[in-house]
């Protein structure tokens, strides 16, 4: 493992118990939690793969970067089968724990310990500002990798353009070494990578706790005002992903 990832493992690995409550007293002045923020990204990302395919009951989904598992319980129940990988070994023992009926596994960092098209979507949630900006590239292309024919790949991450964003950031301990990109790096990541119709969205520039609220959201989702976007793009191979 590189030595710099070994040590952003060895450093969530310590907060294996203790995640919630870091990321709740960084976000203590905004009045929301961190189970809030959860719930509208899991909310997001289940809109997004149901876009992309409809019926997301039968789908083999993985979370890279998975951590402890945050977003395991709301997704896991309304997809066929749920993967969480992540170079923080001590993190995913205790994801296991909570959730018995997700599969976990860690990993180098470097290749994902699956087949080639091994699933239909994978996600990443605040994942890769955390990576080596050096090993970018080969984080997006180990996605591509283990996507089926016309998979989905979805990137949330902090904007840092939004200064809100950037005082949670700035006061959350394991994110002092944190490398935030900008939305366009990571466009440009997913078309070098080889995906198709890669499209960015800013997300909560307003507190999109429901559906009517993630629908007024998205009427500002090309502005850079949000604390947050995703970015999505295909595998490409066209149509539903081939098994």
């Amino acid at each position: 493992m590189d030595p710099k990832q070994r040590s952003v493992a060895q450093e969530f690995d310590t907060y294996k118990t203790s995640y919630r409550d870091a990321v709740n007293a960084s976000l203590g002045f905004s009045g929301l939690d961190v189970d809030f923020f959860t719930r509208v990204k899991a909310d997001y990302l289940r809109d997004l793969l149901a876009a992309a395919f409809g019926d997301v009951a039968g789908l083999d989904v993985i979370d890279i970067g998975c951590g402890v598992g945050n977003y395991h319980k709301l997704l896991q129940p309304k997809v066929g089968t749920l993967t969480g990988v992540d170079v923080a070994a001590e993190c995913v023992e205790q994801a296991r724990i909570e959730n018995p009926g997700v599969r976990y596994e860690s990993y180098d960092g470097t290749r994902l310990p699956y087949p080639d098209a091994s699933f239909d979507a994978a996600f990443t949630i605040c994942v890769m500002h955390h990576v080596p900006p050096a090993a970018w590239a080969n984080f997006t292309r180990e996605a591509l990798r283990v996507l089926r024919p016309g998979g989905l790949f979805a990137v949330f991450e902090h904007n840092p353009l939004n200064p809100l964003t950037m005082r949670v950031v700035n006061r959350c301990p394991f994110d002092k070494d944190a490398v935030l990109l900008r939305k366009g790096e990571v466009v440009g990541l997913l078309d070098k990578a080889g995906f198709e119709e890669v499209t960015p969205r800013f997300i909560l520039s307003i507190p999109a706790a429901n559906a009517p609220l993630r629908a007024v959201d998205r009427l500002f989702s090309r502005l850079p005002f949000g604390a947050q976007y995703y970015v999505t793009g295909k595998r490409p191979g066209g149509g539903q992903p081939t098994r």
